[in-house]
Parts: structure tokens; sequence; C-alpha cells
């Protein structure tokens, strides 16, 4: 298959423009059929029609058929043994121009294309299209390229007691057969279909319609959530409408929650769909209710940045997700209940990019060229998203709300239902702040890499702040100093409770600064708070404004594991954990550090995303990974016994309990392993805490990993629960099975089994691995490094990518281990997405060997 560069697309955009799309999907056979019928018209047109009569002109769309049964252009037939690959050439072009297309096309499992699904529940079928990034022509035949943007007029048959929903409003015409309303000009990675026997449930408002959709199995639990879902909906609709003074464009707005899907959400215009674990089937905690209400206000505020004005070509992606993600945490926090969300995003969603921007793989957020699509794939990540948030953060800080509001606004005026780039956006804020924000982008945007900020502290006998200097630095093999707006604050008990230990320590002062880039030896001083008495705690990045790493003075270090469980702002909290996280992964502080601060602190934290990613570092990286094997057992025990702690002290059936639940089954060791069987026959069980058919998952796969439940249990507890999840969750436990044989059969599954599911292989990918068993897998270390290039050579680019970062042997922590994947690496002829992975996959393993010594 073809790949599509940007010189071939700039070329084709050059030539061509698309009228239309025309399109009919046959479903009928869906139930018993792993193919189905697509015919495609679509309408095209010269941009200089002079061109055709000067000898004729020639192109190509892309299709990726089972079977090409009719290829005609402008009514000449062409011979579908002419398919290249996925590429139709197209010749003889005249300046209108019409091409037919009739083929069988094939579903997928890895959620490509139109991705097909049996519900194990009830047997029932569900379809959903993901058309995202270039898999539009695993559906019809096209112009696979972000700015051919076209309307599209749809037709599908499909069963007749299926519901069918797509981008355009839909009518039922006759049995089985849907005619959709012609949309606005879409990206072909836009157009979607939903069809099955989905549970449906209706709403509107402010003149939108509004639909909600799941499968039939998950249909109680859909519309148990409904009224929090709409109600999030509406809000965010009302807050986009409000700051970008433009409503929304696309009719209709349906949300359909879809299963196996391959990313968080895609932003369909009109029919948005998720993943469907976003339908809750079992307890969660407030926490994880906002993560949904953030993807709903990411993907919605996507109808803007992405569907109404859609980027050129993928160099700038940030137009889309960088946009998306700052709008979805800043309405979320101001329109909905989850006012803290910019909290979560600081201690969690920002790690990512942090995390993202240190390693060899790192890319500017607007990188000046991505040579094909194959390489865009590679972009999604957390410099994407989380960095080109915080930079969003930190420009809206920098121009002013008003002049950021009105910029954007003047930019979707400009370019509605077209396509735009960096170039566009930054004349209209510049326009609008009066600003020229030429080098504010050549050193946020095309610059990868990420600033350390230092404080430098002088206090005079009496404990009053004489100096105060912010030293910021940047790594080696990228000395970008940059512009950073930047809060400090001083944090302090209450007067006259200075000697007491269980006083709040709150803000006492706080400036904003402009950190100099160009200040000898990139010091700033901080005349504000000259004179201030020093406090407990001196935070850079208040407020977290900017888009940096941070540390603390050695005093301030050292007296963290005391004052934090104080800290009474939940942001700057979180802002801590951020920090201490970071110089743990970066071996500036020992792992035993950090484990100190999460003992000490984590029983006493009050937010749960702050507690849930503090606990998720310390659990997954810092004691899996960071500390010697022999440090563990002790380790582990401790971070239980603190989980304990606050599963004791916590208020009977809140998030709370649930989060101190799941944190001490985590870390539950041989010792423990008696009472977390106990759990799912109901002996001992904190009261209040339901042992639901999610948490009872969580317990059996922790005790698969010790040993003390295997394929009988599994089998018994899948038997109990026969849905998606659960299968998943099988996979998962029995690939981590403490035994050779069981080992054996999962490797297998990974590394061979082309036909189960992405998700069911990726979970026993997922369960491999354990640092308990480290002896048992052992050898697999060498067998993945030999066999991954083929298994990524059989699968599609979704599935390879995830299925390759699950089964890499992250805890096989050794100079070995990098040095086979360096040899791996060494090669010429491993897939780039493999490299990829392997390259970020195999520097986080280096730190955890830097971590050790």
């Amino acid at each position: 298959m073809h790949t599509l560069t940007r010189a071939e697309a700039v070329a084709r955009a050059d030539l061509l423009r698309v009228d239309g799309y025309d399109l009919e999907l046959d479903l009928t056979a869906a139930r018993t059929s792993a193919e189905f019928g697509s015919s495609t018209r679509v309408r095209f047109s010269l941009r200089e029609p002079a061109a055709a009569a000067a000898g004729g002109t020639a192109t190509f769309a892309e299709m990726k058929p089972v079977a090409l049964h009719e290829l005609r252009l402008n009514g000449r037939a062409l011979d579908p043994a002419g398919l290249d690959g996925n590429r139709l050439a197209l010749d003889g072009l005249g300046p209108s121009n019409e091409l037919v297309a009739t083929a069988t096309m094939r579903y997928s499992n890895t959620g490509e294309g139109l991705h097909r699904f049996t519900d194990p529940e009830d047997g029932e079928v569900y379809l959903y299209a993901q058309t995202f990034l270039d898999d539009a022509q695993r559906m019809f035949a096209c112009f696979d390229q972000p700015d051919l943007k076209a309307p599209v007029r749809l037709v599908v048959l499909a069963p007749p007691d299926w519901v069918v929903r797509a981008n355009g409003a839909g009518t039922r015409t006759a049995p089985g057969r849907w005619e959709f309303t012609e949309t606005a000009p879409l990206a072909t990675y836009f157009v979607t279909v939903v069809a099955g026997p989905y549970h449906l449930v209706e709403d509107s408002h402010d003149g939108i319609a509004l639909g909600l959709l799941a499968r039939r199995s998950l249909g109680p639990y859909l519309q148990a959530d409904a009224g929090e879902i709409f109600e999030v909906t509406k809000s965010c609709l009302d807050r986009y409408h409000e700051l970008f003074a433009d409503r929304y464009p696309f009719g209709k707005y349906d949300q359909a929650f879809v299963p196996e899907f391959n990313a968080g959400a895609m932003e369909n215009p009109g029919c948005v769909t998720f993943r469907d674990e976003f339908v809750y089937r079992s307890a969660v905690t407030d926490a994880e209710r906002e993560l949904r209400a953030v993807v709903i206000a990411h993907e919605m505020a996507h109808m803007w940045f992405g569907d109404l004005v859609t980027m050129r070509w993928w160099d700038d992606l940030w137009l889309n997700e960088s946009f998306a993600e700052y709008m979805g945490y800043r309405v979320t926090a101001e329109a909905t209940r989850f006012t803290q969300a910019w909290t979560s995003f600081a201690v969690g969603r920002k790690s990512w990019g942090y995390a993202a921007d240190q390693r060899p793989s790192t890319h500017p957020v607007a990188p000046s060229d991505v040579a094909d699509t194959g390489l865009a794939l590679l972009n999604f990540d957390g410099i994407s998203y989380a960095k080109g948030a915080s930079v969003l953060r930190q420009l809206v800080a920098w121009v002013g709300e008003e002049a950021f509001l009105t910029g954007l606004r003047a930019y979707f005026a400009a370019h509605a239902y077209a396509n735009a780039s960096l170039a566009d956006l930054l004349a209209a804020l510049s326009t609008a702040s009066g600003r020229d924000l030429a080098g504010w982008a050549r050193l946020w945007l095309r610059r990868e890499q990420v600033n350390t900020l230092h404080p430098q502290v002088t206090a005079d006998a009496g404990g009053t702040l004489a100096r105060v200097s912010v030293i910021q630095t940047a790594p080696a093999q990228a000395p970008t100093l940059r512009p950073h707006r930047v809060g400090i604050g001083v944090y302090a008990p209450p007067a006259g409770r200075e000697a007491d230990p269980d006083a709040p320590v709150t803000l006492v002062r706080r400036v904003e600064v402009d950190l100099d880039p160009a200040a000898p030896d990139g010091r700033t001083d901080i005349p504000a708070l000259t004179g201030v008495p020093a406090g407990r705690l001196l935070l850079v990045n208040d407020g977290d404004l900017t888009y940096a790493k941070i540390r603390f003075t050695d005093a301030d270090r050292a007296a963290l594991p005391t004052v934090l469980p104080r800290v009474a702002d939940p942001l700057a909290r979180a802002v801590i954990w951020a920090a201490a996280a970071d110089a743990t992964r970066d071996a500036d502080w020992p792992a035993t550090e950090y484990l100190t601060l999460a003992i000490a602190a984590l029983p006493v934290e009050t937010q749960l995303a702050v507690f849930e990613d503090a606990l998720r570092f310390a659990r997954a990286t810092v004691l899996n990974r960071y500390l010697a094997p022999a440090l563990r057992p002790a380790a582990a025990a401790r971070l239980h016994a603190a989980c304990r702690q606050m599963l004791v002290e916590a208020t009977a059936g809140s998030g709370r309990q649930l989060s101190a639940a799941r944190g001490a089954i985590g870390c539950g060791g041989p010792a423990e392993a008696a009472g977390l069987a106990g759990w799912l026959t109901g002996d001992d069980v904190p009261a209040g805490l339901v042992v639901d058919p999610e948490l009872r998952w969580t317990v059996l796969h922790r005790l698969v990993v010790l040993g003390r439940a295997g394929e009988a249990e599994i089998a018994a507890e899948a038997g109990r629960d026969r849905s998606a999840r659960a299968a998943e969750h099988a996979a998962r436990s029995r690939a981590a099975i403490a035994d050779p044989a069981a080992k054996a059969r999962a490797w297998e599954a990974i590394v061979a089994d082309d036909t189960a599911s992405a998700r069911l292989v990726a979970a026993s990918a997922e369960g491999f691995w354990q640092p308990e068993q480290d002896e048992l897998t052992a050898v697999y270390v060498a067998r993945y490094f030999e066999q991954m290039p083929a298994m990524t050579g059989r699968r599609t680019p979704h599935a390879a990518r995830q299925i390759a970062a699950a089964a890499y042997p992250q805890y096989a922590v050794s100079t070995a281990t990098v040095d086979a994947a360096e040899a791996l690496l060494g090669r010429d002829d491993i897939d780039p997405l493999l490299r990829r992975v392997v390259v970020d996959a195999t520097d986080e393993l280096r730190r955890s060997v830097r971590a050790r010594s």
C-alpha cells in the first residue's frame, strides 16, 4: 500500500477541488458477513480548467477494496485491475469530472475503517466507522487528505431493526434504508456511520438535536448516566457559543459510545464517537467522571478547531489537538461541576507532555515538515496534546483573554468550512493583540524540549527573603531559553500557628513575572519578594501558568514530606506532585525519596485525580521499575499501608474509598492476598465498598499475578461476567498466570494471532509482563526484539502500535535489555512505527536503569 506524502498531497490539492461525495454502503449482511458493499460517486473539478485543454492531466484516488467491481471515470470504464495497492490512477481529466467506484470492502477488528464487533453478552453485531487518519479509503473511494474537503451525501442499507446514525441528519425512507442530508464540507477523515441495534437516548438543547448511543447490553448504564452526559454537553455548548460568538455549525449532535475503539474519542461532525468504557457499568470516582466531561468538551472544541476550520496538512496537527486539549480542560472547569479540571491536567496530563518532550523522539509542537501520513500518526502524543495545550495557556497569559478570543473569532470567520495553517492563526492573533507573535511561535512552537526553572533564595537571619531569583536552564541538545509568564507563590501557616504541625499551609504572597530568556545565566531576579517572610515553601509556577519543569530549594525539598500534606490549594499540590515525579524520573531524586513523600502525603490527599496520578506513579513507575527488586516488598507494604489508612478513614461508598481500595489492591503482596481473596466472597469487605464486576476483576488479576489464582478462577469469573470488558480482563489475567505454559500461550497470541481483535491482543500484552515474574518471563525479552518486526508487518498501524507498546519488556530493567533494543534500532528495515515505540520505551527503560543505580 502507498503512503501519501505531503508533496503528493500539495500537488493534488493544487490540481483539483472536490465538489461532493455520494456514498452508498450496503450493510445488510453484517450479522453474518465480514464484508460490505460500497458505492462511490465523487464529483471533482480542476482548479485550472485550461490545463485539461492543454493535453490532459492525471492524478489518483485511494481505495482499499476486497474486490473492485466497477470503475468509471466520466462515463469511461476503467480496468479494475489497474488498482495499484490502494491507488486508482485517473488520467485524461476534464474541467469537471465524475468517478464512480463499486466495490466489496472488509470490516475491521482494529478500529480502522468500518469496525465490526459482536457483543459476547447477546450476540448482537455493532458497526462504526473510524476514518481517521487516512482510513476513509477503507470504506469508499476518495481523495484521502485533509485539505480536499467536500459535502457528503450518504445512503445506508442495513437490517430493518437497526439504528443508523451518521454526520448528517438521517431519515428511514424504507425498511432498512437510511438517507442522510448533505453535510457541510468535510475532510474525508471525519466521515462516519454508526449502525446496529444501539440503545438510543434523545434530547435537545437550544435548537440542537442531541443523541446518545451505546450497545443494548450497556443500555441500562447509558440510561443511568444520560442525565449527566446531557448536562455536560449542554453546558459546554453554551460556553463555546459564548466564547466563540459562533454557533455550533453542524446541525444535530450525536455522541456514540462504541466498542473496541482505538482512541479516546473522535470528533466526527454531528456524530462524535467515544470508547464505550465511558459508559460506566461499575462504580467510578468523580475523577473518572471529570475525565469523561473533559473528553466531551475536547471533542466539542474540535467542531470549531479541526472540523469547521481544518488544517491543510498534518504538520499543523496542533491546530486541532492542542486547541481542543486546552479548550476541553478550560471549558470543563468553567462550565461544569468539575471546577478543578486544571488541577487534574497539572498532575497527570501535563506530565505526559513533559515525558514525551524529553525523549529522543521529541518534536516541536508545530513541526515544520511532516513528510507523509505514516509519520503524521507518530505525532499524536503528549507533545501535540498536553504540551500544546500548556503553550496555549501561556499564550493567553501573555496576550490577554480578550485579544486571544478576538483573534480566534476572526480566524473562524475567515476560514469557516475551509482549511488554514499556523501562519493564518498567528496572523489573526497578532492583529487582535497588537503583538508580533513570530518570535513567540519560533521559540514555543517550532523548537522542542522543555526548560527547567530553579529557584535561588537568600534569607536574612530573621527569616525574611533578601533575594529571590529564578534560573532558567535548557538541555544541552536543545539549548533554547523561552519567555515564561510565571507565578511565584510563598506558602506559610497562618500567623501565630507557625509551630503547629497541623496548621494548614496557604498562599500568603504571589507575584507574576516574565522570565527574561536573554538575561545573563538565565537568571531573573524577583525584587517584589524582597522583604517578604520566607514561609514554608517557595513554589515556582504557582497557578501552573507555564510549561516548564520546576525544582525546589534544598530546604523546601527536605521539608516536603511535612509541608505537602498541609498545603491547602489542590492546584499547588498538583504542581508539587508533578515536580516531584519529574525529579524522580530524571534521577535527581532517589526513588526512595518519592516513596517517602507519597507515604506521608497520599493518605491525606483529598483531590482524587491528584491521589490517583501520584499513586499510579508511585506504584507503576517507582515501585515496579525504579526500585531494586530487593527493596520492592517492603516498599509495597508501606504503600499498601498508606492506602489502607485512607480506606479506613474514607466515607463509606465514596469515590475516595474506591480509589483507596484500588490502590490497596494494586500494592498488595503475598501477605495481603488472603484478605483480597476474601473480598471476592464477601468476607471483610469495608462497609460501603461495592465489589462490583470491575473491582472483582481488579482483585482477581492481582491474585493471579501473585500466584494465588489461575485459569479455574478466571474461567469462573468470565462465566459470571460475559461482557466485552470481561473478555479483555480475562485475556489480561490469563497472560499474567505465573506458569510457563500459560506464558507460552499468551506470547503466541501476542505475536502470531492476527484474527483476534487488536484490543484483546493488546490486553494479553498488558498482562504478560509482571515485575513479580522476572525469572519466568526472562526468556521472552529477546523474543520481543526478534518477533515484533514480523508482527508489525502483518498488523495495521493502530493495532501494531498498540500491541508493540503494550508488549515491550518494561520490567526487564537491565543494560542487556537496552542493548537488545539498540540492536533492533540499528536495523534499517524496521517499520518507522515500531522504531518510535521502541525508541520511546527504551528511553523509559534507561531511566529505570539510572534510577536503580
